[in-house]
């Protein structure tokens, strides 16, 4: 299969590209011996693959997070939980099919599963909106999470989206409504909420599924007010100046982090969690079940106290600073 290289990868690319084609010269020919010079590219490659990841600028984490083959909420959903019963609809207009969601069990705890799916190829990310969802499919995840504290069920959000869907027919069906409704019922709600930020966490389209007594982020996601191609747009104009926008938007992992934004860091594989899917998917899993497991010892008045107080104090913390 032909890997998806970032552009800042490129030479990685010609590396890992010029030992392939020793490899492929040796299976052509089974005289050449090439095994030392391929093992000495493999061992060049893997480094440079350090070195890149090593301390990567917020542009270059956007692109992380955007990349093509990086696991998406299914492949979450498929490896981490089992007898999951995907519930559809808005009982109102439609199914939104870029939020997918539905009862589950992860491991003997059952729960509630939410989030935002891109698709894998042309076909299926046109079908999924790319992940952008459009009021039904707030709508949708509010009568999933209401659902979820009738029978006391934990919620479990998966958040992967670059915003939510803008279009007109969106906004004629009060898009922005919507958004705020399932925001205020992830506030209300008296069972627990993990959010784990998977890919792209963007603007009030990832905030109305992320707002949980536990956020968390994969290493190189990204969580923003608007992506950097709009903000540069907005503010020079030029939407080729998104490098600067990324830097000033303050939208990593680590530097929200460090600003009270999220709770918890999980590490990806080096080069990014689409070079080692399973190890990242297995991390996340890692991560939701021990704060499943830690919020469970909390009573519903206290989740929901100390859920709102968190989001209350964030700005006041940064006032004071």
């Amino acid at each position: 299969m032909t890997k998806n290289y970032l552009d800042f990868e490129k030479p990685l690319a010609e590396i890992e590209g010029k030992a392939e084609e020793l490899r492929a010269m040796a299976r052509a020919n089974e005289e050449m011996d090439v095994k030392g010079e391929a093992e000495a590219l493999d061992k060049k490659a893997e480094q440079m693959l350090v070195d890149l990841y090593k301390n990567l600028s917020p542009w270059r984490k956007c692109q992380v997070a955007r990349h093509p083959e990086r696991p998406h909420c299914k492949d979450y959903i498929d490896a981490l939980f089992t007898e999951y019963t995907p519930l559809a609809g808005d009982r109102n207009f439609a199914d939104d099919h870029a939020v997918m969601g539905g009862l589950a069990r992860m491991g003997d705890i059952p729960v509630m599963v939410i989030g935002h799916e891109k698709g894998h190829d042309t076909k299926s990310r046109i079908e999924r909106n790319f992940g952008m969802a459009r009021p039904e499919g707030y709508r949708k995840a509010i009568r999933l999470m209401d659902l979820a504290d009738r029978f006391g069920l934990p919620v479990v959000s998966l958040v992967d989206t670059p915003g939510a869907y803008p279009g007109k027919g969106a906004e004629e069906r009060g898009q922005s409504e919507a958004i705020a409704r399932s925001t205020e019922k992830c506030l209300s709600l008296n069972v627990p909420l993990v959010s784990v930020i998977i890919g792209e966490g963007g603007s009030g389209g990832a905030v109305a599924f992320a707002t949980g007594n536990t956020v968390m982020m994969l290493e190189h996601s990204v969580y923003s007010v608007i992506s950097p191609e709009g903000c540069a747009s907005i503010l020079w104009k030029d939407a080729e100046k998104m490098r600067e926008a990324a830097e000033a938007l303050r939208l990593t992992a680590q530097d929200l982090k460090n600003l009270g934004v999220i709770d918890r860091i999980i590490s990806e594989p080096v080069g990014g969690a689409h070079r080692g899917v399973g190890q990242t998917i297995a991390a996340v899993g890692h991560a939701i079940e021990a704060e499943l497991k830690a919020l469970g010892k909390k009573k519903p008045g206290e989740l929901k106290t100390s859920r709102r107080e968190k989001y209350l104090k964030m700005g006041s913390q940064g006032l004071a600073a």
